[in-house]
């Protein structure tokens, strides 16, 4: 929760840093996002490399495991895309882009912003990416504070999946002090690491095409 108010403080600071006009040139270089990206691109691909227990669970494999992730996907943009018909000014594939984020509101936004300028231009690109950046924030204190009522209500499947890519990590211990079973593990973390997987590819991919 605290981190998420720290990324508010910094958006809105960053807003009033370029409304006073006071942002040094270097910042405003349209060649540093792409730079930013792919250090965040590899740091992903680092933190998943040095998981404790990576080689166990991937020992542990499935192909059922792959269900919770899919379905997971399949809800979150059938239900996104629904905001088609709620908000204008915003494409079908604009809200599908915001959706594939997952709750991963760092990558997800810095992507959006990237792909899309190339195709709706930069401030159609950095109004969405804020969008996504406000929406998957939102997603992961909702998953915080939801995990265990709907682990209780339903059950740690339910839990896992409401808790999108934060399944792995800050929504861990939620999931498994709520069901007491330990076997939710290794699912969760296994759907955690396909959304991460596929967010860079389904934001790519919505923000190129025009639905």
């Amino acid at each position: 929760m605290k981190g998420n108010l720290l990324l508010f403080v910094s958006l809105l600071a960053g807003i009033l840093v370029g409304m006073s006009g006071a942002t040094p040139q270097w910042l405003l270089n349209p060649q540093l996002p792409m730079l930013l990206l792919e250090l965040l691109i590899v740091q992903v691909g680092m933190g998943i490399g040095s998981m404790e227990h990576l080689d166990r669970l991937f020992a542990g494999f499935r192909w059922e495991m792959l269900l919770l992730p899919v379905f997971t996907i399949a809800g979150t943009l059938l239900f996104t895309a629904t905001a088609v018909l709620l908000f204008s000014g915003h494409s079908l594939s604009d809200f599908l882009a915001v959706g594939s984020g997952f709750g991963y509101y760092s990558l997800s936004s810095v992507l959006i912003s990237q792909v899309k300028a190339g195709v709706a231009g930069s401030a159609a690109a950095n109004q969405l990416a804020t969008i996504a950046l406000l929406a998957n924030i939102v997603r992961e204190m909702v998953s915080l504070l939801g995990c265990r009522f709907v682990a209780h209500r339903g059950s740690g499947w339910a839990a896992i999946s409401v808790a999108g890519i934060s399944s792995m990590d800050v929504c861990l211990p939620s999931i498994l002090s709520s069901t007491g079973n330990k076997r939710y593990m290794p699912i969760a973390i296994f759907h955690g690491l396909c959304l991460e997987v596929s967010v860079p590819m389904l934001v790519t991919f919505f923000c190129s095409v025009n639905l």
